[in-house]
């Protein structure tokens, strides 16, 4: 009874913490801002607008695509998701420090915090998304309940990402720099602006086995229209889906596992 009464009280005092720190990061983020809160959906909407007039109607890259402004804002809303967490660990640990030094607490709340302050925003812009499908005539089916594991597969690799990153970063700072140019790397090697179609044959299977370029295209093709093409429909066999699986699966395990050893640490060095 006392080991449960422990636990009970160790994650008590874990979730009112997390919902504090959360509660924080949204005062400070939107501290000042005129617009405050409105801006976590209308940043999205206006890269949205830009990359729709550009890529859409000047390229014309979306013709043929079932519904393509909504298929183009899913996979920007998506991929911001993804980018929030991760970009947003970066300087967690280090911007705690003070906190971390007067007060032991489990560190991983602090990156948790940064992780659930996204999905809020998340759930704001699919609210959105669901808005747009109802106006544009997107039929929807029960499929769509398939997007809540998807979200889960893309939340836990954008975590064990986040863990890698925000431990990392403690001792050496250069990791902002270098991550910021990995993600503008991946942001056009993943088919967020255009249909996977348009990419040769051969670097289709290559570019569907990133996790968030599967998540994407596997969101799209339940939620908006099932002719997206999928891992699983390139390699024509389901076992394929075991690679970014697997790969989401090493990646949150060397996250976790490096963010615990590292953590006894960041009072010494943040």
């Amino acid at each position: 009874m006392n080991i449960l009464e422990n636990a009970k009280k160790r994650y008590e005092y874990s979730f009112i913490l997390l919902r504090q720190l959360v509660k924080t990061d949204f005062k400070l983020r939107y501290q000042g801002s005129a617009l405050g809160y409105l801006w976590s959906l209308l940043k999205p909407l206006l890269l949205f607008l830009i990359l729709y007039v550009v890529f859409a109607k000047f390229l014309k890259v979306g013709e043929g695509v079932p519904h393509f402004p909504v298929y183009l804002l899913t996979g920007i809303v998506l991929w911001n998701y993804f980018t929030e967490i991760t970009s947003g660990s970066i300087g967690a640990i280090v911007g705690r420090g003070d906190l971390i030094r007067k007060i032991n607490f489990p560190k991983y709340i602090i990156v948790v915090s940064g992780c659930v302050g996204a999905f809020i925003n998340l759930i704001l812009n699919f609210i959105v998304i669901g808005v747009f499908m109802l106006v544009t005539g997107v039929d929807a089916s029960w499929t769509a309940f398939l997007v809540i594991p998807l979200i889960l597969e893309l939340t836990i690799f954008a975590l064990g990402i986040a863990f890698l990153l925000s431990a990392a970063f403690v001792r050496f700072r250069d990791i902002s720099y270098i991550w910021e140019v990995v993600l503008q790397g991946a942001f056009y090697a993943t088919p967020i602006l255009y249909p996977i179609t348009l990419v040769p044959a051969f670097a289709q299977g290559l570019l569907l086995l990133n996790p968030v370029a599967q998540i994407i295209q596997d969101i799209r093709n339940v939620l908006i229209t099932p002719e997206t093409l999928t891992l699983t429909e390139v390699y024509s066999t389901g076992f394929i889906i075991l690679v970014p699986l697997g790969i989401v699966a090493i990646v949150a395990l060397a996250g976790g596992l490096y963010f615990r050893a590292r953590s006894k640490y960041f009072a010494e060095e943040v």
